[in-house]
Order: structure tokens, then sequence, then C-alpha cells
């Protein structure tokens, strides 16, 4: 059945059912033709023949009868049979007449179309079984009855006849011949339309196994070209085809893989939406935002496809006004900005991109912002107002003695020193954070570095009751690192200790090389830090509750510039802190490379 259903079968059946159907139309048209002919034929030849006969009578006296006979029985074949009739008395049959195939005197006269050779003198020709009685069965015979003028003025008749089975027998020979030849006609053009097909079809074949392969993604495949025809051109097109596929594949895929790259190298999340609002292709940015999500509702599962009600309504209003549609979401303490438009094929939409946009770093530093103008105006607002307050108490004469203007021009002394210093101190930071920081590298003794930072605090110490003590270990090899910058790092940590500690307490620097590099620790026995100011302890402005602090308040600006100072420095610093336990400021300075 599959050979019947390919086109080599198609084909070859189409060509038999073809010439069987010529042949068969021809083979009956020939049958026909050949039946008629050879009655006809026939016909004639037994008239010629008995024509011959009565010519041979007329020209023999009745002297020459036996001579005439003999003539004329040598003039017919085994066949054929005849009867002649000179008078009502004289009637010759041929050698070869059976009795049962005699053709009677009686017979003739009764018959009223052989009679008429003898009453009209004309020649008759019948089909009869030589019966009286016509429904007798037995074999036709063609009768062909031709007059003969005898000498003397006789007249007499030749009646020849033959059985119609000898030319019923001669068609069925040609019948057989004309089948046989049909039979032989039928085989070679099956055998030739097999041939002729598979010659035909086999560049299709061809053809059809380089489309599977084409198919399969195997687009350098070919097809030889066999012909210079119609199936050949057929084989030039289809390799020109494939060289096209090919380098529209490539060029399809060089545009994907660009817009991957574009797509996973952006720092906005982008997310495709089909018409009915499935997605259909994300970025990393894209697939943390639908974890946050996803983390919100309390399910992990990446294989959701939910997406916020802020977001499909976005995307619903952008497909039904075809109009960009924005707005924000906040998520897991974070903020976006979602920019929704949307797609389209030809004239219609077919979907929507939403391009979200992480604002949380923005927010933050716009915060930031504001919080540094609240803070430098609240930190400045203090020393302002004395300062104003005090000018104008002296400029007013409200302090009598020399004594109480002194007092009040040391405040305004000390407040005009702590704005400097603030300002400085902003200066130094606004450089460090811009990277414009510059070191001044060299090796530094550790002990006498230690020993002199120690000796300047230990007046303060004193005044407050604490003790100030150093844990390090005895010749410490030389270090490299800026000195002032480290100075400036530990004086800041120390001044933080002592102020947070209260009398009787301790404040111990301790000083370790390790395999890694320099690390020095800062640890007092003070109030501590709050676990909730721990993470905000390093920002600008930022400070833990003044009333644990001693005397006078920093700038909050300190530790931030501490910690710039050791990532210039390319360490690490940190804090570990315990309410009502005390806090150790640490950092490590790595080894030079």
């Amino acid at each position: 059945m599959t050979f019947l259903r390919s086109v080599v079968g198609k084909l070859w059946i189409t060509i038999i059912l073809l010439v069987s159907f010529v042949l068969f139309i021809l083979t009956v048209m020939l049958l026909e033709f050949f039946q008629n002919h050879n009655l006809v034929e026939t016909r004639k030849e037994l008239t010629r023949t008995a024509e011959k006969i009565a010519g041979v009578f007329e020209n023999h006296t009745n002297e020459e009868l036996p001579v005439a006979l003999e003539i004329a029985w040598e003039i017919i074949d085994d066949v054929t049979k005849v009867v002649v009739v000179k008078n009502n008395n004289e009637v010759y049959y041929s050698p070869n007449t059976e009795n049962k195939q005699k053709l009677s005197k009686e017979y003739i006269q009764s018959d009223p179309e052989l009679s008429k050779v003898f009453s009209e003198n004309m020649a008759v020709e019948k089909i009869s079984n030589l019966s009286s009685n016509n429904k007798e069965h037995g074999s036709n015979y063609l009768i062909i009855g031709v007059p003969m003028d005898l000498p003397g003025n006789e007249s007499g008749a030749v009646f020849i006849y033959q059985s119609l089975e000898v030319m019923q027998e001669t068609s069925r020979e040609t019948t057989k011949f004309i089948l046989l030849v049909a039979g032989v006609a039928i085989i070679l053009t099956t055998i030739f339309a097999f041939f002729l097909s598979t010659r035909i079809t086999a560049p299709l074949r061809k053809m059809r196994e380089a489309a599977f392969e084409v198919a399969r993604g195997k687009f350098d495949t070919k097809v030889p070209i066999l012909t210079h025809d119609e199936i050949g051109e057929l084989a030039t097109a289809f390799n020109q085809m494939g060289r096209q596929l090919k380098f529209n594949m490539n060029a399809l895929s060089q545009e994907k893989e660009q817009l991957s790259s574009i797509l996973s190298s952006m720092a906005d999340g982008v997310i495709t939406f089909n018409r009915d609002g499935t997605i259909l292709v994300t970025n990393p940015p894209a697939d943390r935002f639908l974890q946050y999500w996803y983390y919100e509702k309390g399910d992990m599962d990446s294989n959701l496809e939910g997406l916020p009600s802020q977001v499909m309504e976005l995307f619903q209003k952008a497909v039904d006004t075809e109009k960009e549609q924005a707005g924000e979401i906040s998520l897991q303490g974070r903020h976006w900005v979602i920019l929704v438009s949307p797609l389209y094929s030809n004239k219609f939409i077919r979907g929507a991109v939403a391009v979200l946009r992480d604002m949380t770093e923005e927010r933050r530093l716009e915060k930031m912002r504001k919080d540094f103008i609240a803070n430098v105006s609240h930190e400045l607002r203090t020393p302002i107002s004395m300062l104003q307050g005090y000018s104008e108490a002296i400029v007013d004469d409200i302090a009598e003695s020399q004594e109480e203007k002194k007092e009040m021009a040391k405040v305004i002394y000390d407040e005009s020193l702590r704005m400097g210093r603030l300002v400085n101190e902003l200066l130094d930071l606004a450089r460090m954070e811009a990277g414009h920081i510059q070191l001044k590298l060299e090796d530094v003794n550790l002990t006498s570095f230690i020993s002199r930072i120690i000796h300047k605090f230990q007046g303060l110490a004193k005044d407050n009751g604490i003790q100030l003590r150093t844990e390090m270990e005895n010749d410490l090899p030389a270090f490299w690192m800026d000195p002032d910058r480290i100075e400036q790092v530990l004086t800041n940590l120390i001044d933080n200790a002592i102020r947070h500690t209260p009398p009787d307490g301790s404040v111990t620097l301790k000083v370790t090389l390790e395999d890694k590099g320099l690390r020095m620790e800062v640890k007092d026995s003070g109030s501590g830090i709050p676990e909730e100011d721990l993470p905000f302890i390093f920002e600008r402005f930022y400070k833990a509750d003044k009333a644990r602090t001693r005397g006078r308040s920093g700038t909050g600006l300190g530790l931030a510039i501490a910690k710039n100072i050791i990532d210039a420095h390319h360490g690490s610093i940190n804090v570990h802190s315990k309410l009502g336990h005390g806090t150790t400021f640490s950092f490590l300075i790595p080894r030079k490379s």
C-alpha cells in the first residue's frame, strides 16, 4: 500500500490504466473489424469460386462433363462444398460432401431465396443450417448461388457453401493473436512505465529526503541536479531556497542572540506579554522582580505566571487604550517604576512590553540628600544660634564683668571651631567619596606610632577617669600604610570610645599582625550600641542616643570618614557591640602587594 500511495506507484498505475484502456478499445475495434472483414472476404472468395466453376461448365460440352467436374473439384478446398445443378435430373456434389452436409435440390427449389437463381437468373446469398426446418439445431452455412448458361440453352446453377464455424475458428485465432499482442504490450508498458516513473521520480525522492533533512535543521543539504528539465529547475530552486533559508535562520539567530545579550545586560527589567497576558520573555532583572513578588505572596514556585495587580492593570490599560502606561510599585522594601507599551503586529496589538526600573537606590540617594541637608542644617543651626545669641549679649552689654565677656567670647570661639571642623570634615568626606583621596604610603614603625597616639589621649582619659591600655606584640616590623590617615581613624575611634565610656571604665587598643595584614581593635567597656543602630553606624551624620554621650557631641561624620580611609587602603572595618557590654571597632589593612 505504501508503494501505491507513492508518486512512482501513482504514475505507474496511471500509465498502465491509460495504456490498458487504449488497448482495450483498440482490441474491440480490431476484433470487430477482422470479424466483418473475414466474413466479407469469405463471401467474395466463395462468389469468385462459384463463378469460376460456372464458367468451367459453360465452357465444356456434355461430352466434356467429367473434365469439367474434375476441374471444378480442383478449384475448391477441403472446407468448401459445391452443388452443381444442370437441370432437374442432373445434380452433382463435390467429393468432400458428406450426407448430413448435402444441400438437396428439393431444399434449393423450396427455398424462396435460393430458388431465385433459377427463376430470376441472379446470384443469391443465404445463411442456413441446410435443414428445411430452421428451428433444428446445427451448424450454419454460408450459401452462395450463381446461375450458369449451359450449351443448348440450358439453365443451371452452382451453389457453393461453407460452414460458418470455419470463419469463427479463423476469428478465434485472430482474437487470440490480438489478445496475445495486447498482453505483451501491457507487460512491456508495465516495465517501461515503472522504469520511466522511477527515472522521473528519482530526483523527487532525493528532494523529499533533502526536505526532511532541512526540516531537521540541516540547511546545508543540497539536491544533486541530474537533469536540465523542469525537475532540474526545481532542484536548483530547492538549493537556492536552502541557502536563503540558512542565511535567514543565521540572521534570525544572530538577532535573537543580540537581543538576548541586550536584554541580559540591561539594568532595567523587561517583561514581554502575549495578548492574553501570558509572560513570553523576561530578563534577569525582571526575574528578580518576579521572585520578590512570589516571595511576598509566600510561594517561591517560579512556574507561577501571576503578576502584581498593578502591573496587570497597566497592561490591560495599555492594550485597551493603545497608549503607554506608567506606574510605581513597592515590593520587599524596594521600589520600581513600570512603563508598559503595546506591541504591534502590523496594525493589530499582539501584546505589550513592560520595562521595570529599580528606583530603590535613587530613592535612597534622594533620602540621603534630604537627610544630609537636614543634618547639616541641624548641625549648623546650633552653633550659629549660639554665636548669634552670645554675640548679641556682648553687643547689648548684657555681660557686666570682664570675666563674663571672656566666657561668652570663648563659647563663640569654641562654636566657630566646631563649625570649622564640621565644614572641613564634610570637604574631606566629599573628596574621599569622589575618589580624590591621596594616600602617602610609607613603612611605619608601629611601636612608636601606637605610643604617640596613646600618649595623645592619656590626658583626656585621665581627666575622665578611664584607663587607656594597649595590647601589642614586641618588636613588630614596619608596616606599609599612610600614618596620618590611620592616625585620623584611630583618633576618631579612641575619642568615641572615651566619650561613650563611663568613669572607672577602660579603653583598650589591640594591635596584631596577621597573615592577611595588620589588624587593630579599639575596645571599650561603655554603654554599647543598640542592635538596630549597628547597620547605620558608618553613615554620615548618624548618631546613637546622645543621652549616652558624655561631654561634647561629635559631627556624626567621623566613622564615615574612617570607613573611607580604610576602603582607600583596600581594607575592611566592622563593629561588634552589645548594649551594656561595650563596643569593639576593628579594621584590617592588607599587606603591601
